[in-house]
């Protein structure tokens, strides 16, 4: 994929964070340090709205629908 330039305005304590980061070889440079913050925070968010989805169902009735068909299948599985 490829990549897009984009501009951001950070304030001055955020900017000498990233740079300590860089000078301790933790990123090569500032760019691939904002990157890797931007996709972990993105992928924070799609698991924490997935988690959320997650708490919205009922595990009785989950329970219920992963099981349906299961005795009368049971039936028909080779014995080992």
């Amino acid at each position: 994929m490829g990549s897009v330039k984009v501009a951001i305005t950070l304030d001055r304590r955020t900017v000498q964070r990233v740079d300590e980061l860089v000078a301790h070889d933790v990123f090569p440079n500032r760019s691939r340090a904002i990157q890797a913050a931007v996709t972990e925070k993105l992928t924070r968010m799609d698991r924490n709205r997935l988690a959320t989805e997650c708490l919205k169902l009922d595990p009785g009735f989950e329970k219920a629908l992963a099981e349906e068909g299961l005795s009368r299948d049971a039936a028909s599985w080779p014995e080992y």
